[in-house]
This record gives C-alpha cells, sequence and structure tokens, in this order.
C-alpha cells in the first residue's frame, strides 16, 4: 500500500511540472503586478502548470524587445503589449497563432462581453490575433483650480477659447504656460500618439491617416492641428523644454492624459484631486467643429498575443489560462483596480461591478468610460514606425520651429510616405 501511495505522490508531483509557460507583461509594474497575482492564483487551482511572468524587454521599445526574442527563438509563449499596428507585423510574419482556432473562443467572447469592441481586432484573414486588454481614450486634463482664478468653470473647447485662455494666463501668470511637451521635438515613433494623433482625430472626426496601404487623411484637419500646435509656441503657451514636473506643479495648465497615471498621483501627488484640482475634457477642436457633435481622440490600446513559437501543449496552457483570466469579471475589476485602465468590454460603463469601484474610488475613470466609443485606435500598417516618425522628421519639428510652414510640412510628410508605401 505504501509503495502504491508513493508512486500516486510521485506522478502528481512529476504533473505538477509538466507544462511550463512564459507571460510577458507590458514594462510597467502595475500590470506586471497584475499578471502575477494571475498566474499565482491560476497555478494554485492547475498545479500542473507552471508560469513565469516577466516583463518584456524594452531593448529600445517593447516591440524591438518581442522581435528580437523571435529573432533568437525565445519568443514567450504569449505576451501582452501589443497594438493593431505591431500585431500586423507580426501577423504577416506569421508568428502569432489566432486565438479563435482555440475551442471555447466564442464562449470567451460572450463571458467578458466583448463583441463590440472585438470587431476593431479582426485582421484581413478573418482571424483574431490580439485579445483587447484595455481600450485608452486619451482625454486633456485641465488645472481648473488655475482656471477658476482666471475666471474659467470649464476647460475650453475650440483653439480660439484655447488661445483666449492663454492670453488670460499670461496676463496674471507670466511664468506659466498652457502645455508641456517635450516630445514634440524629437521623431519618436509612439510618442505621435500622445499629441499628434489626439488632436488630429478630433479635429478630423476620426478619420483614419492610413487605410490599407493608401493615405486617407484629412488634410484640412492636420494642416490645422499643425498650426494650432505653432501658434501655442509662437505665443510661448507651448514649453518644449525639458522640465521635471509640469503640470503636476501647477507650472502648465493642460496634459494629455492617459488612466494609467491616476495610481502614480494618488502616491506621489495627493493634492491632486479629480473635481477640485483637474477635470478631464476631450481634446480642444478648431473653430469650425459642429457644435453638436461628439470630439473622437486616440484610443492607447494593446492586448495579448500568443507566439507560435510555443509547443502545442504550451500553446493549450497558455490558452486555459487567458480564458481563465477573462471569463471571470472579477479578474477585471482586480486589473482597474490595480492598473488604474478600464478592461476592453462592452459593458465597462454599465456594469455595476466596475462602476461602483470607480464612483467610490476613482471617479476619474468615468470621464474614459464615457469617451470609449468615441476613441479610435492607431492605423493597421506594417510601417508604423517609418511613418510615424517622418511625422516627426518631416512635419512637425520643422512646422514648430519654422522651417515649414503648416501646409508645406503637411505636404513634406504625404510625400516621405507615400514614397514610403511604394
Amino acid at each position: 500500500m505504501r509503495k502504491i501511495l508513493g508512486l500516486v505522490v510521485l506522478v502528481g508531483l512529476v504533473g505538477l511540472a509538466q507544462v511550463e509557460i512564459t507571460f510577458w507583461s507590458a514594462p510597467n509594474p502595475s500590470q506586471e503586478v497584475f499578471w502575477r497575482r494571475m498566474a499565482e492564483a491560476y497555478m494554485t487551482e492547475h498545479p500542473e502548470v507552471k508560469i513565469q511572468v516577466r516583463p518584456i524587454p524594452e531593448t529600445p521599445t517593447s516591440e524591438a524587445g518581442i522581435l528580437a526574442a523571435i529573432a533568437g527563438g525565445v519568443a514567450p509563449t504569449a505576451s501582452e503589449n501589443v497594438f493593431i499596428g505591431f500585431g500586423d507585423e507580426l501577423v504577416r510574419s506569421k508568428v502569432l497563432v489566432a486565438w479563435n482556432t482555440f475551442p471555447g473562443w466564442q464562449e470567451l467572447v460572450k463571458a467578458r462581453h466583448m463583441e463590440e469592441t472585438l470587431k476593431a481586432w479582426l485582421f484581413s484573414d478573418g482571424n483574431y490575433y490580439i485579445i483587447p486588454m484595455y481600450v485608452n481614450a486619451m482625454l486633456v486634463a485641465w488645472r481648473i483650480d488655475i482656471l477658476r482664478e482666471l475666471g474659467y468653470d470649464q476647460p475650453p473647447r475650440t483653439y480660439s477659447e484655447v488661445l483666449a485662455l492663454g492670453e488670460r494666463l499670461k496676463a496674471v501668470y507670466p511664468d506659466k504656460f498652457l502645455w508641456l511637451r517635450s516630445e514634440l521635438e524629437v521623431p519618436t515613433w509612439w510618442q505621435r500618439w500622445f499629441d499628434f494623433f489626439v488632436f488630429y482625430y478630433a479635429a478630423s472626426g476620426g478619420r483614419p491617416l492610413i487605410t490599407g496601404n493608401t493615405l486617407t487623411a484629412d488634410d484640412k484637419a492636420a494642416i490645422e492641428v499643425l498650426r494650432f500646435f505653432k501658434t501655442l509656441r509662437d505665443k510661448k503657451l507651448l514649453i518644449t523644454e525639458t522640465l521635471a514636473t509640469g503640470f503636476e506643479a501647477g507650472k502648465t495648465l493642460m496634459t494629455v492624459l492617459g488612466p494609467w497615471t491616476f495610481p502614480w498621483w494618488r502616491e506621489n501627488y495627493p493634492e491632486l484631486v479629480y473635481g477640485e484640482t483637474f477635470v478631464l475634457s476631450p481634446p480642444p477642436v478648431p473653430d469650425w467643429y459642429p457644435a453638436a457633435e461628439a470630439i473622437r481622440t486616440f484610443a492607447d490600446a494593446k492586448g495579448v498575443v500568443m507566439y507560435a513559437q510555443a509547443k502545442p501543449e504550451q500553446q493549450q496552457a497558455m490558452w486555459d489560462f487567458v480564458r481563465w483570466v477573462l471569463s471571470d469579471p472579477e479578474h477585471d475589476l482586480v486589473w482597474v483596480q490595480v492598473t488604474g485602465m478600464l478592461p476592453a468590454r462592452d459593458d465597462v460603463a454599465t456594469n455595476p461591478l466596475f462602476m461602483s469601484y470607480v464612483e467610490a474610488k476613482e471617479p476619474a475613470l468615468l470621464a474614459y468610460a464615457a469617451q470609449i466609443p468615441y476613441a479610435v485606435p492607431p492605423f493597421a500598417h506594417h510601417q508604423y514606425v517609418e511613418i510615424q516618425e517622418l511625422m516627426g522628421l518631416e512635419c512637425i519639428y520643422p512646422v514648430l520651429v519654422g522651417e515649414l510652414t503648416p501646409e508645406k510640412g503637411w505636404a513634406a510628410w504625404k510625400a516621405a510616405v507615400e514614397a514610403t508605401l511604394k
């Protein structure tokens, strides 16, 4: 009997280490914390699976880190932090596994209430290679305490209103600025998500810059955005010098903000209180933008992918883990609590599970939930790096420093991109 029991124990111990999988989280401490918690809880229920959670190596970006791992044959089983443009590059290279090929896919989609949200993530071959984790509608935060000192009870909506606010600000506080954005002077591709794309999608009603392999941008809107940036700089309302703090210290009145900022603010700037010291609004728009029309903005939207280098048993184990995480709304609530970001669910603005927490603990997220239907994700093109770097090199910087007019700067970018797309 002892031998039989010993054999049973031995088989069980072997089973505990049968499948080892690796998940790379975004290089963001709060997201790593979330996935570690999920992995630990899952392994408690499934001791036959061992999950190693690590942050994606940034060399110099997470995208570069993933590509290096794939090239070296050491890709993880799965990772998060993949947006649709990078996903298009990975799909073209045939290094991803389609999630919808696993049994139980439709059940997961229904369980997470992401039928509508998922539509934007369908690839041209009819497959879903990315499960969205979050959709962050980028909003503009305003120092409402300083605005009230200047006689405003709400943020400006149009460019002319912003400039009028700037004149009043300089008259009362000559050393303050409206906006600090040193990144406008560098060509780093992903920085365009948090300046030009935000204002362009607002001005254009969400019109895509590129559709397929064709430029489809709204020229009038793009030029107006460039002119707005240039005017802010000329009037010394935009500062592009590097400062340790701007908005938090009250040196600037506005900043483009993602919801991941709030946990950091709670820890480091508890004096920043939603509704008291700051408020949120969609991006300002040109004066000709229809007053009754909703304002669009850029969506910082990323999700989870699985890599084809993984063995079949690892792929199945990872699918079971991801499905376990995303099928339970309580796990998405933990995501909100730990990361400060809203999950990519259709019911995020109506589900009491999320709204009760948001209203009680993080009311600023209500503005992000309301804006999700008007948030536009990045364009899906595998040359996203070159295209967005050209925007800084050929267009934004030359316009800001006066080398090119907004019209000529935009024309220069279009010409450079059309040459790239050929």
